[in-house]
């Protein structure tokens, strides 16, 4: 903390801190130690985790970060800490993370002890940094006594860089000024890299922070503001000292620290005060607004769903110009990219606005479940993010009841997951403690398994034991837990007594149900034979020819909800507990039979051939017999099965033909899904002009439905899903080249060309627009979206436009918008994969891109970092095309060739690549002559 001093008509703090000599900050990392580094590899410094001989208590931290460079053309930020802390073991060793930090020597040493209300402390015998672990380790001369706390107190400095991690730098051009922000993204290691602290989740303790910074700009953090002044520092340069209120009890990744000349929209719901941060410029224009309204039903809602009071005195909201992910649930001030929290209703498409509603609900529902109650170890960060996806559809739905959003999990998350959980190279949800250790290990959790399936595993558990009972578990949990940590068996334990609170009907206990689950990868294929009601499962994999190398305890199979119908209508749920059953009412009797109703299970559903007919039948007849969501189940059930090899293609491919009389989203969005998987494998053969003509044929009377619908194109749908079906006619007809969408999409795209400051096109409908238009044009189309995109004040339409880009079918201008993403000038580092990815989704560029990442991988890995790469969606969508030998030996080649560099969190996603691509050649050659004679008879 800084002390008192008096400067002439002036009264301020003067903060140590802040005048600490250049001098005297002493470089490090000439004396910092490798792990190894010739000690002894068991010693403690050379383990990823903490020992368990040191409780935090609570924390002091000020901090004041520069938003102008030094002498060198930095921009660094200086700091003090001191951490209370408890010894519960006996230790003469002080192990604390540290990372990227420059310490002032105090006696020779880079921090200094005492005890709290007890004779002196244990003098530091020796001091140095760790760096492979990422620790500042603190030798003593003595042991510290068990019981009796201490304090550690440091004084440091670090870099505000722009790498998105840590305390790191924003910057943004408005009104013709270059700004700086102060901002921070501490999850989920990075907190160590702002201050030497106890960076493990289960290490929670309070915070009291004060932060530094230049006049006219606010300074947020997690609690309320406490204290501004005016204090001087570096002689009689004037600054300004926001301290806040303390934190809760919370984990360190929960840590927000921010500087900006923001500004804010703010309402009060109850006793909580609600803020939404941004640019000055969205605030004035009414982008915060929706987020504003928002809030307050979203909190309210989960307020009730806990049956929890919210714990916080406000709630801060802030849209930053670079952000790594999509949001992060600091406890108190949540932040986002500027895309996820800001909408304008003129220039923002329906489709960000619910994603919008949805990322807000997900967030705020963290504000209970993880920031309140908090896993002990990333091992299960899959309850944490799994349990947030699932309830930020219900929370959505609360404040947007006529959206009827909830059904939407099923494509957004289930057939998702599915796709990456049918691999022999995934992953149980949870896994051992001493399994993940890593930072990038950690990262590597933050997948699609944790977020997705995580979602589908609890939807399915709160539908078999009814929501009420759900809810009653999730509460009890909650309160016993709170300000504390758990592991996964705990919300089992609860659950359990609210099942037997109520006497719900149960064939076995919540934890070996639930563990089949959690436990082991994958998932079941249910299949069900009509001529006699036998019932059974099987491990699903996409490859039947690969080979499962992780065991499982529970030699794969699951404890499995069957709901079901016959022809129509409701019959007794069951429960699959073997490999193998029999159910009698299943015998059809010459009706059809459907199984997992809604997808709430998750699993997929196969039939005998003459049960297949009947649907098929059903569907050509009287499709709304169908329930709507199964009629997108069977689709997408009927591809992969295919893909399997447990049906024909041509099976899969008949699930299709009913669509001429489809006008609903959820089918169509899923037969677009999985003939994209077919487009992939096959747009570069003579498979493609067939399929295009009949995807073409399919999806003209969804076109001239709408164009009906909305008086030839003057008009947006109603609903929110009639909204994203008129995209899809869109999109799926000028893809196929159908020539009145082509004319139509051109033709808007040039009126606003003539006209740049008035864009005719609906913003729902720009995504499809966009891209059709740059793709049937030339250099003239796109240099005018580039100027657009650079132009663009809304940061949705700069997206819309940055993905659209990557639509043309010129060579040199994809290999250009490569270069661009490298290019932070140009390019966000955000946006920078997003752009690749999207370059490789068009047929033209996906060599391109391929070539690209090849050349750039080791500068990309070494020089952009974790905090901005999505390495794993890099290789995952690069390589979706992959389908022949020679591209399997060029992954393998890249893997080999970058060994020595790594791929850090994208070890997984590229082993995923390799299988996947296995399987793709397996496919297409299997399977390349029944779909080409398929596509010729249905377009004869």
């Amino acid at each position: 903390m800084g002390k008192d001093c008096r400067v002439s008509k002036l009264c301020v703090t003067c903060v140590v801190l802040a005048v600490i000599s250049v001098a005297t900050i002493v470089t490090l990392w000439t004396i910092a130690l490798t792990s190894g580094g010739g000690e002894d590899v068991t010693s403690p410094w050379d383990q990823y985790r903490l020992p368990k001989t040191l409780v935090p208590d609570h924390y002091n931290v000020s901090l004041y970060p520069r938003l102008t460079t030094d002498s060198a053309g930095l921009y660094i930020f200086t700091g003090k800490s001191l951490v209370v802390f408890t010894c519960v073991e006996e230790t003469d060793l002080i192990l604390i993370h540290s990372n990227k930090l420059n310490y002032t020597l105090v006696d020779g040493q880079l921090a200094t002890l005492s005890a709290v209300g007890v004779s002196a402390a244990p003098t530091i015998k020796s001091s140095r940094l760790q760096t492979t672990t990422q620790y500042l380790v603190l030798q003593l001369s003595g042991k510290l006594t068990k019981g009796t706390s201490y304090q550690l107190d440091t004084v440091f400095q670090g870099e505000l860089a722009d790498d998105l991690a840590g305390f790191y730098r924003s910057e943004y051009n408005e009104d013709g000024e270059r700004k700086i922000v102060a901002t921070s993204q501490m999850h989920p290691t990075h907190a160590r890299k702002t201050f030497p602290c106890f960076d493990e989740p289960a290490m929670k303790a309070v915070f009291h922070i004060t932060l530094i910074h230049p006049p006219g700009t606010v300074a947020l953090s997690n609690g309320k503001e406490q204290q501004v002044i005016n204090v001087t520092v570096t002689g009689c340069d004037i600054a300004t000292q926001t301290s806040f209120e303390p934190t809760e009890r919370m984990s360190t990744y929960l840590l927000a620290l921010i500087i900006s000349d923001f500004s804010f929209l703010s309402s009060q719901e109850g006793d909580v005060q609600i803020r939404i941060w941004a640019r000055r410029s969205t605030i004035a224009g009414g982008q915060g607004s929706y987020a504003l309204n928002l809030t307050g039903p979203v909190l309210s809602f989960f307020e009730e769903y806990y049956n929890i009071t919210y714990p916080l005195s406000k709630s801060d909201q802030i849209a930053l110009p670079d952000f790594y992910f999509g949001a992060m649930e600091n406890w108190g001030l949540v932040t986002y990219r500027e895309t996820n929290l800001l909408y304008d209703p003129l220039t923002s498409s329906n489709s960000q606005r619910e994603r919008t509603a949805t990322i807000i609900a997900h967030e705020l529902a963290h504000m209970w479940f993880g920031n309140l109650v908090t896993l002990r170890w990333w091992n299960e960060v899959w309850l944490n993010e799994g349990f947030a996806s699932y309830v930020s559809y219900l929370g959505a739905d609360k404040a947007e009841p006529a959206w009827n959003v909830k059904d939407l999990i099923v494509l957004a998350d289930v057939h998702r997951v599915f796709a990456v959980d049918a691999l022999a190279s995934s992953h149980p949800l949870s896994s051992r403690e001493d399994e993940i250790f890593r930072p990038e290990q950690i990262i590597e959790q933050f997948d699609v398994i944790s977020y997705s399936k995580g979602a589908a595993v609890l939807r399915m558990l709160s539908h078999f034991l009814s929501e009420p009972v759900f809810v009653q578990g999730l509460s009890s949990y909650l309160k016993h837990f709170s300000y504390g940590n758990t592991v996964g068996m705990d919300l089992w334990d609860h659950l359990q007594m609210a099942v037997d609170a109520t006497g719900t009907s149960l064939p076995d206990t919540t934890h070996n149900i639930m563990n089949r689950w959690v436990l082991q990868m994958g998932f079941p294929v249910v299949t069900i034979d009509t001529t006699s009601g036998q019932i059974s499962q099987k491990h699903f994999l996409l490859d039947p020819d690969s080979v499962v190398t992780r065991p499982s305890q529970f030699n794969y199979e699951w404890m499995i909800p069957v709901t079901w119908m016959k022809s129509g209508m409701l019959q007794e749920p069951m429960w699959l507990m073997m490999k193998d059953d029999v159910n009698p009412a299943m015998e059809a009797g010459g009706e059809w039979i459907l199984a997992n109703l809604n997808v709430t299970g998750y699993y997929r559903v196969n039939y005998d051939y003459g049960n297949w007919e009947r649907i098929l039948l059903q569907l050509s007849t009287e499709h709304q017999i169908v329930p709507l969501i199964n009629r997108a189940q069977l689709v997408d059930d009927a591809f992969n099965l295919a893909r399997a090899k447990l049906v024909p293609t041509t099976l899969a491919l008949r699930t299709t033909r009913y669509l001429s009389l489809e006008r609903e989203y959820l089918p169509w969005q899923s037969a677009v899904d999985n003939l994209d998987y077919l487009r992939l494998m096959f747009d570069r053969t003579e498979v493609y002009g067939p399929m295009k003509n009949y995807i073409g044929r399919l999806v003209t009377p969804l076109f001239l439905h709408f164009k009906n619908m909305t008086s030839e194109w003057t008009e947006i749908p109603e609903g929110l899903t009639d909204q994203y079906n008129q995209v899809n006619a869109i999109r799926t007809a000028c893809s196929t080249g159908e020539q009145e969408c082509v004319t139509l999409t051109s033709g808007w795209y040039q009126q606003w060309m003539n006209n740049p400051e008035n864009n005719p096109i609906h913003p729902n409908l720009r995504s499809a627009v966009y891209c059709s238009a740059m793709a049937s044009g030339g250099i003239a189309e796109w240099e005018f979206g580039w100027t657009m995109f650079r132009n663009a004040t809304v940061v949705s339409e700069a997206d819309t436009l940055m993905s659209a880009l990557a639509c043309t079918t010129d060579h040199e201008l994809l290999k250009r918008y490569l270069r661009f993403s490298l290019d932070p000038e140009q390019i966000r580092k955000q946006d920078a994969s997003a752009v690749i990815v999207s370059v490789s989704s068009n047929v033209e560029g996906q060599g391109l891109a391929w070539d690209f990442l090849r050349e750039n991988w080791t500068y990309m890995f070494t020089q952009y970092g974790v905090g901005s790469f999505s390495f794993a969606s890099l290789i995952t969508g690069v390589t979706r095309r992959f389908s022949t030998t020679s591209e399997l030996e060029q992954l393998q080649s890249f893997q080999q060739a970058h060994s020595a560099v790594g791929f850090g969190s994208a070890s997984q996603a590229l082993e995923q690549a390799l299988e996947t691509t296995r399987a793709n050649i397996r496919w297409v050659e299997d399977n390349a002559g029944d779909v080409l004679d398929w596509f010729l008879s249905e377009t004869a």
